[in-house]
């Protein structure tokens, strides 16, 4: 769907019976529940693996087609790698293949793919094909697609200290300098809106150590549903809650009938 941001909110906003302003701009996904999709059907959890990462292309395509200026997925954390090897081994390929299938459709959509976590640890074949998908799609203007990939939120707060610390002794920065918005600027987020919507499926109620600084303020949506199965209309089920919601920052906002 072609379109600015607002065209497409606005599309979506009239199907689904909403106000376009009322439309999350960065919706921030925990993708839980790929092994046990496989294990209630027999199958290896590997199999559950590659039937999320064709979730994952519907859902980026659809936040696209409806307006949503970041999608975030958590797809790997760094404590994943106590997983079995054979497991984690089947990842790191599944990564390295889809990185490179997707670029035509990242590239067709106007779509910017933006790493989020450390590079350290993955295989050579998933940092090629990660760094030649970021550099290939960093010229688009549509969505942003963050993939946190080794990530952990803890490390990117330190990772960020690190940075800062750095900063000020090169004389880049001095301790007057150092706020919220100068941490922000250090994260692997930097330059991205914080989530104003954050997705957990399949029922699991806790943050999995997941942007811990950027989703302070950001509404939680958790369903029972296992990511392979999530859908577009599931989709729409977040956004609606989401519209749903008073955001109060903080603040008291008075009540109107």
């Amino acid at each position: 769907m072609a379109g600015s941001f607002e065209e497409k909110r606005r599309q979506a906003a009239e199907r689904l019976g909403l106000q376009p302003e009322s439309f999350p701009r960065h919706v921030a996904v925990i993708m839980d529940g790929n092994g046990r999709w496989a294990q209630n059907r027999g199958l290896r959890r590997f199999e559950g693996h590659s039937e999320g990462a064709k979730t994952v292309e519907k859902i980026a395509m659809y936040c696209v087609d409806i307006g949503i200026e970041c999608l975030t997925l958590y797809s790997f954390s760094m404590q994943n790698w106590k997983r079995p090897a054979e497991e984690v081994e089947f990842l790191m390929y599944l990564y390295s293949r889809y990185l490179e299938e997707i670029r035509p459709k990242l590239m067709d959509n106007n779509v910017r793919l933006v790493h989020l976590g450390r590079t350290a640890r993955l295989p050579d074949n998933v940092t090629t094909a990660l760094a030649e998908t970021v550099a290939m799609t960093a010229p688009n203007t549509g969505m942003a697609l963050g993939l946190a990939l080794n990530y952990g939120a803890r490390t990117e707060i330190a990772d960020a200290a690190i940075q800062i610390a750095r900063d000020y002794k090169a004389g880049r920065l001095e301790i007057e300098d150092i706020d919220e918005a100068c941490v922000s600027n250090h994260l692997y987020t930097a330059g991205l809106p914080d989530p104003d919507l954050l997705i957990r499926t399949s029922g699991e109620l806790r943050i999995s150590n997941f942007l811990l600084w950027q989703i302070s303020y950001a509404e939680f949506y958790v369903t029972e549903t296992l990511w392979p199965d999530f859908t577009t209309a599931d989709m729409d089920a977040a956004v609606c809650a989401y519209s749903r919601r008073t955001r109060r920052f903080g603040d008291v906002k008075s009540e109107t009938n």
